[in-house]
């Protein structure tokens, strides 16, 4: 968060009215977005609407108390936020002030209003490595040096985007504070580990590429059969108790992203306590280290002021774009994107504008593509490439996605996991319906699939796409007339769904070894069920019952593949069990 010196402020205006966290004020010298500081103890707001003399705040805290003729002083700065290494492994509220450290200084887990501290901490010392030398040139975005920001990340210290760049004549190695100069330029500017940056504005890049390397999940039914490319948009929308949450923390969890930003966004403080105390007890499966050490978490909880609520999501994206300048491939999750448009309506109908479907602004859809327009795979300005993937959790009351949240999320992401109430009631988890949900990059990124995991990929997972399909076709005529009343070749077909639902698209988030499906694994579980379904049908066509394929021994080990840890040799054996059984019947 901007840090505004008291030197820097001045008292500008007085408050004429306060409606719940919007403040309108007269008399003060702003400019759209500018952060102000509202009434005697100095809540931190943001310019929002400017009419006349009468300028519009929103602010970030409760506001009981405050009253007309207070005074209001304005900083002249738009919102922006600290950059800098100490970012990972922190915990911040909605507009980037660390909660360990607010509550150090109020001695309690209650913060008092008008609190405040800077982002990062500006005193402690980082091992600061050169990489460039005396005499190199430089440009705005070139990585100068490395600072070991936790045990998993390098830090890499950039020359900010707004710099003018030019020649290093002053540059050493050794130990520096974020404020401390580490690099001098011939034009007099000074390179510190330290940056701000307004979170409403997009970082600037070279280039944005179309993505082609998917992010791996380790969730067969996403890496499977709907994947999100790196630098891709994904939205998880589904009713109360669906699985929203336990899915954005599988991802945080496993995706193979470097980086992972976890906004709370309005969502119930119990939820935040699971991440905090799980991810340190987690190991990430690419370096052995603790998850927290490539994690940043910004817990806005639904207790916490609504106008906050608006802006964590950028604080979140801001962070996420500042590590894709380094190179890395970030993947930032939002839970959720629905208590956000709750707060932009909540704001927006104090301010007595005209309300849109639901109640909800006319610029909700204009809100929603800003934010995941920022999302993407980019070529940065230092010629580095990283990526931001975006996943937003969607909470559509009584789970009706005709909502505009979700339709106008619909109309942009290109990711569609849509979670079932149904399916979460029958206890299949993750409860993505598979009829309903999609995914666009599938044509990008099985070029990947097919160099990395198996050169027929893609003709597997349309295998199991077809019956899939056709098992939800046929479940409308076996609820008129019963199973028993299909052809024997269409109740084999049903049997295999069900494999695929059981043994491939459920997944226990909870079992140590079953948490986790690579790609391979992945692939394999499903080669297991081809094979029992070509096995199968060579026996019906033989004469032999349906019911006799149904009770072979080894095709209820297909559900047991998922918690196996040498699930190599199991898939081969099992493989074998199956034909070799199948084909004794006959």
């Amino acid at each position: 968060m901007s840090q505004a010196t008291q030197d820097s402020v001045r008292e500008d205006g007085i408050i004429a009215s306060v409606s719940g966290p919007v403040v309108i004020a007269r008399d003060l010298d702003a400019r759209m977005n500018d952060v102000v500081y509202v009434g005697k103890e100095g809540l931190m707001g943001e310019v929002i609407e400017i009419e006349g003399d009468l300028t519009t705040i929103q602010v970030y805290e409760e506001t009981s108390g405050v009253g007309p003729g207070e005074p209001v002083e304005n900083t002249g700065e738009p919102l922006t936020v600290d950059l800098g290494p100490g970012m990972l492994d922190a915990i911040y509220d909605g507009v980037q002030r660390p909660l360990d450290v607010l509550e150090s200084k109020m001695d309690s887990a209650f913060l008092d209003r008008g609190v405040d501290a800077p982002g990062i901490d500006l005193e402690k010392k980082w091992e600061f490595e050169p990489a460039v030398s005396e005499g190199d040139e430089v440009a705005p975005g070139d990585i100068v040096g490395t600072v070991p920001e936790t045990v998993t990340i390098e830090h890499k210290v950039m020359v900010p985007p707004d710099f003018e760049g030019g020649e290093v004549v002053a540059i050493e190695a050794g130990e520096f504070s974020v404020t401390e100069a580490v690099v001098e330029l011939d034009n007099g500017e000074e390179v510190t580990m330290h940056q701000e940056w307004p979170v409403r504005r997009a970082r600037p890049s070279k280039d944005k590429k179309t993505p082609r390397e998917p992010l791996v999940s380790g969730q067969r039914i996403l890496d499977g059969l709907f994947p999100i490319a790196k630098g891709g948009t994904a939205a998880i929308p589904g009713p109360f108790g669906s699985g929203k949450t336990v899915t954005q923390h599988q991802l945080a969890k496993w995706a193979d992203a470097d980086i992972v930003v976890y906004v709370g966004c309005g969502e119930r403080g119990n939820e935040m306590t699971e991440v905090i105390e799980d991810f340190p007890e987690l190991d990430d499966p690419k370096t052995g280290n603790p998850l927290m050490a490539r994690t940043c978490l910004i817990a806005n909880t639904s207790n916490m002021p609504v106008a906050a609520r608006e802006s964590c999501i950028y604080t979140g994206i801001t962070i996420a774009e500042y590590y894709r300048d380094m190179g890395y491939d970030v993947a930032l999750m939002a839970d959720s994107t629905s208590r956000w448009a709750e707060a932009m309506r909540e704001i927006s109908s104090r301010l007595e504008e005209m309300p849109g479907e639901e109640g909800y602004p006319a610029y909700l859809a204009a809100r929603l593509s800003e934010f995941y327009e920022r999302a993407g795979y980019f070529e940065t300005i230092n010629d580095q490439e990283g990526s931001v993937s975006v996943i937003g959790a969607v909470s559509p009351p009584g789970g009706d996605f005709s909502e505009p949240v979700t339709q106008n999320t619909l109309r942009i992401v290109k990711t569609f996991w849509a979670l079932d109430a149904d399916l979460a009631e029958r206890r299949h988890f993750p409860a993505i319906n598979w009829n309903e949900s999609y995914s666009l990059y599938q044509s990008q990124l099985d070029p990947w699939f097919v160099e990395n995991v198996k050169d027929d990929w893609p003709e597997e997972r349309q295998w199991a796409v077809d019956v899939l399909d056709e098992e939800n076709e046929l479940q409308e005529i076996v609820q008129l007339v019963g199973k028993d009343a299909l052809p024997e070749d269409q109740q084999l077909t049903l049997e295999v769904a069900r494999y695929l639902r059981e043994a491939y698209l459920q997944q226990n988030a909870f079992h140590p070894t079953d948490t986790f499906c690579s790609p391979e694994k992945t692939y394999g579980i499903l080669t297991a069920i081809h094979t029992f379904n070509d096995e199968a049908f060579k026996a019906l066509e033989a004469g032999v019952p349906v019911e006799e394929i149904q009770s072979i021994d080894a095709a209820p080990q297909l559900n047991r593949i998922g918690v196996q840890e040498d699930w190599e040799v199991f898939i081969e054996e099992l493989k074998d069990e199956i034909t070799e059984q199948l084909r004794a019947q006959y």
